[in-house]
């Protein structure tokens, strides 16, 4: 699957557009972190009339890889992609979560083998079955030494789960340090709990994108995306194009972002 390199379009007018978008970009202007929210797999299975939405999240999952390494090309640092939530493991059909596991493992183990990225789960394993489990951490043990693109996998992933699960940690480690709880509220700050949360350590998302048309956030990245710049595009996630990423980055290199100045 992530053996096949981004390809210049079959079609002349976008590969001469696309040049041309490229040669608007600098590399100071290139996100360091773009998270991506890869929506609309199940509707993409709907509508081309495929029995099962497996078909679409295989197809998502191949578009993940080619996602990938327009971020690698373009010289992004790390990439965040939101494979499934905490709300898709209560809310869908065991059928197709367990079909989802399936093909989030196998992803994972591709990423793992693939250049010279670096590969996390950021999320909890609670409700994740066991194999699933041992695919995340194999991948990011297999690739722990790696300095290539740094790839999160948004697996069991919550925002405010998150948010919850990094002050359980500070209080749970401010106690063991024999704290008090005077002494955690004068300590308590954002820098604090950005450091607990599952991406600790990692600069925020500069640039957050979602496909399909939907403009909404969904849970994702609630605390670290406080400053990102969103940008929403129509296409289903299989249909996401290169162009589409580098017409996203450009609109992203033209804002000024003002941190509330």
């Amino acid at each position: 699957m992530l053996a096949r390199q981004a390809q210049t379009p079959r079609n002349p007018i976008y590969a001469l557009y696309q040049r041309g978008i490229r040669k608007q970009l600098s590399p100071e202007t290139v996100p360091r972190h773009i998270a991506m929210i890869l929506d609309g797999n199940r509707r993409w299975a709907k509508q081309l009339g495929l029995e099962t939405a497996a078909h679409g999240h295989r197809a998502g999952a191949d578009k993940i890889g080619e996602f990938l390494v327009w971020c690698d090309d373009l010289g992004v640092e790390v990439a965040t992609l939101y494979l499934l939530s905490t709300d898709n493991l209560t809310g869908r059909d065991p059928a197709e979560l367990n079909a989802l596991f399936e093909i989030i493992g196998d992803l994972a183990a591709d990423l793992s083998k693939f250049r010279d990225w670096r590969v996390k789960q950021v999320g909890s394993n609670a409700g994740l079955p066991d194999e699933l489990v041992a695919k995340l951490a194999a991948a990011e043990l297999a690739t722990a030494d790696h300095s290539g693109l740094h790839v999160n996998l948004a697996v069991g992933y919550g925002g405010r789960k998150e948010i919850a699960d990094a002050m359980r940690s500070i209080v749970a480690s401010h106690h063991l340090q024999g704290g008090t709880i005077e002494d955690l509220a004068a300590v308590l700050t954002p820098e604090l709990i950005s450091e607990h949360l599952y991406t600790g350590g990692q600069p925020d998302p500069d640039l957050v994108i979602r496909t399909s048309g939907e403009q909404r956030m969904s849970d994702f990245m609630l605390w670290q995306s406080a400053h990102s710049e969103l940008y929403f595009v129509e296409a289903l996630g299989p249909d996401l194009r290169e162009v589409d990423f580098l017409r996203a980055v450009r609109d992203y290199g033209k804002r000024h972002r003002r941190y509330g100045s």
